[in-house]
Parts: C-alpha cells; structure tokens; sequence
C-alpha cells in the first residue's frame, strides 16, 4: 500500500451510516465520473432520513452550506452516506453529511464529499412548525 492510501484509510467517518448506493454507468457525466449532481441528490437523501427521524416530522430541505467536492466517485464504487446532527433549533434541523466512497464495491473507503445541510420541519401544508421540546432535548445536550 502507498502512503496517500495509508493516510486515506486512516481518517475515518463522523455521524452515522444513512444510505448505501451503488454508483452505476447511468450516473455518469461526459467525463466518466459520476454526475455531481447525483452524489448531491444521495446526501439529500440522506440527510433527509435524519432530519426526520430527529424531528420525528415532515422535514424540507432549505439550505446546503461547504458542499465540498473532495475526489470523483467512479461507477462501482458503493457509496456511503454519514449524518451527523450539529443543532436542533425551534423548527429546523442542521446535520454534517460526509459521503464516502467504497472503492470497487469491496475495496477502501474514501471521502468524496461533505457539506451541511439544513431542513425545516413542516405541516402536510408545507408551513413552518415546532420541533418538540422533548426531541430538542435529545439532539442539543451542552
């Protein structure tokens, strides 16, 4: 193994494993890697898993904050996104997401991408609503 490899394999995720996708030949761009836009498209998912599990409601996304582009993921690669929950507020949720890629499917893992995103809980009409003291509570212990 090189040390470039060495140091990759030893940073390790923040947060907790959301999804698993594989990255397949349809997610290409006109280069060959995958589309940036479905790696986004996979964090929000994600990040959208979280943000209502903590907010036990309808969450919106409503902000994307330091999107940083680290390495390509390349078709094959499983990609592995982490969430991580920064602050709970009266009705918004803001969660650190790390996508990291499994190389080959099997191979060692490496950051792609992270950034912060933000979402909003709502009612089935799309308004504002309050995120409950007792979930509050859970997230925001200082």
């Amino acid at each position: 193994m090189n040390d470039t490899r060495d140091a990759v394999e030893e940073e390790q995720p923040i947060g907790e494993l959301t999804t698993r996708t594989m990255a397949m030949p349809a997610d290409t761009n006109a280069s060959g890697d995958i589309f940036g836009g479905w790696v986004v498209s996979q964090m929000d998912i994600a990040a959208g898993i979280a943000a209502s599990q903590c907010a036990m409601e309808r969450v919106v996304t409503v902000a994307i904050d330091s999107m940083t582009f680290i390495r390509p993921v390349k078709v094959g690669d499983v990609m592995c996104v982490y969430s991580n929950v920064l602050r709970v507020g009266r009705t918004s949720v803001t969660l650190a997401i790390e996508a990291w890629a499994l190389r080959h499917r099997f191979g060692y893992r490496e950051k792609v991408t992270n950034a912060q995103f933000t979402f909003v809980a709502v009612d089935d009409n799309g308004k504002p609503i309050v995120i409950s003291e007792e979930q509050r509570a859970k997230y925001n212990k200082a």
